[in-house]
């Protein structure tokens, strides 16, 4: 569960900094960026932050050992995230973009699963 955590946290730490760090004209030239011609610069400077804070949500609360009940519904809602991250690159016909948002939604929703159930704090 830790590892899976981890490696989704840098995911969508990594992810999730360079959105409002950029200018929507330098995301759009990134090839997996073409999402975000269909949105406002504010909704994607907040995607962006939302995918930073769940990162730091997913690791953060449980390695120190404060208020380790976060950490399920920061993996909830970067499953939403994920989720609606498939719905948009399928009205895009971006196959590929729905097949990797799939599988990071399948393994958040699992990182959920296990820390609000069998392998909670």
């Amino acid at each position: 569960m830790w590892a899976v955590a981890a490696l989704f946290g840098l995911v969508y730490l990594g992810a999730g900094a360079a959105k409002p760090a950029q200018p929507k004209e330098k995301l759009l030239a990134s090839p997996s960026m073409g999402w975000a011609e269909d949105f406002p610069p504010g909704v994607i400077r907040t995607i962006g932050l939302l995918e930073a804070l769940g990162a730091i949500g997913l690791i953060l609360p449980a390695a120190v050992d404060v208020a380790p009940a976060l950490v399920p519904p920061a993996a909830s809602g970067l499953g939403l995230i994920m989720f609606g991250a498939a719905i948009t690159h399928s009205r895009r016909g971006e196959a590929r973009s729905v097949a990797v948002n799939v599988v990071l939604l399948v393994l958040t929703v699992f990182v959920a699963w296990g820390r609000f159930g069998p392998h909670s704090f």
